[in-house]
């Protein structure tokens, strides 16, 4: 089985989310055209994401070892473990779908705080005194991008203006992640018949995508 894992980063409840709902469609398609996926869902509004605190750390995203580990209390032992394990089953996921709206032409801030979990030395990236790089590229790894938006996003300014989408779009390359997809949902607007319109064409760019892929 490929596993298949789905973050979303909104506290609404997914209809009132444009991108939660657009996500949904997207992942329902595609495990109705991939039946070999195992789908893990995180929400990143409902777990908990350690704070990464320096005593956590040795180096330069490398955890404590097992020394310093055992001096720590059992709270920070959890916290310890519980970004490893964050981290293990990213390198463990076949297929990355982030489901997430634009706040401040970024996205909410418990993304980049699971984000921080998940990119460990000797687990998805290799840190060391001569190089740095990432550790996904030793199997096909795929990732799309869901992002819903109130205004629209003109493709000449999308790099200067959508900073979630190209950080994201950055980070996945770096980590060894080659094949990048991205559905914007613009245009949701202020009234609930513009938001209607944006997410039934977001879900037929999803279903679109899954058909392509």
């Amino acid at each position: 089985m490929k596993k298949l894992l789905y973050v979303t980063c909104n506290s609404k409840p997914e209809n009132l989310s444009a991108s939660k709902s657009v996500g949904r469609v997207f992942i329902d398609a595609l495990i109705e055209g991939h039946s070999d996926f195992e789908l893990k869902e995180l929400d990143l509004y409902e777990m908990y994401l350690p704070k990464l605190q320096y005593k956590y750390f040795q180096d330069r995203n490398s955890v404590v070892d097992s020394q310093t580990y055992s001096s720590l209390s059992q709270e920070e032992k959890k916290d310890v473990d519980r970004i490893i394990e964050l981290a293990n089953e990213f390198r463990e996921t076949d297929f990355y779908v982030i489901a997430v709206p634009m706040w401040s032409l970024m996205f909410p801030a418990p993304l980049k705080e699971y984000l921080d979990c998940i990119i460990q030395n000797d687990i998805t990236v290799k840190i060391d005194s001569e190089d740095i790089g990432g550790l996904l590229s030793d199997k096909e790894r795929t990732m799309v991008y869901i992002q819903s938006s109130g205004g629209g996003i003109p493709w000449l300014l999308e790099r200067k203006i959508n900073h979630g989408g190209t950080y994201i779009k950055d980070i996945f390359k770096f980590i060894g992640v080659k094949n990048f997809y991205e559905i914007l949902v613009d245009k949701t607007g202020f009234t609930i018949e513009e938001q209607l319109v944006a997410i039934e064409q977001g879900k037929k760019d999803a279903r679109a995508l899954v058909s392509k892929i």
